[in-house]
């Protein structure tokens, strides 16, 4: 695949997407690859949207591959979202009927 034919094509996707998706300038390696990177505008409350990293298409010998761009923070901030809800909810069990007997003493 030439060069400029990726080009066109890169052209072509950024007028089919809109502006909410950037596809970066190809790349071509020393191996005879070529690399073009994809991001995407989050639009935060206020301020100017910032681009997120959505993955990368690479071409070696005429195959295209994609592989994406995965948030590793994102995940671990749920499991730690998870593991502060389930710590929550034991609390409150246990100080709802505590599990140890009752060992009060009555008269009676």
């Amino acid at each position: 695949m030439e060069i400029m034919e990726i080009r066109d094509a890169v052209e072509r996707f950024r007028g089919e997407s809109g502006t909410s998706t950037i596809f970066g300038e190809p790349h071509q390696t020393s191996d005879g690859s070529t690399i073009i990177t994809v991001s995407r505008l989050h639009r935060r409350w206020r301020g100017d949207p910032i681009p997120v990293p959505v993955g990368v298409f690479s071409i070696h010998e005429g195959e295209p591959s994609w592989s994406p761009a995965v948030d590793h923070t994102r995940a671990a901030l749920m499991g730690e979202f998870i593991g502060l809800a389930a710590a929550v909810i034991a609390t409150l069990a246990v100080l709802r009927r505590p599990p140890w007997p009752d060992v009060t003493i009555r008269k009676g």
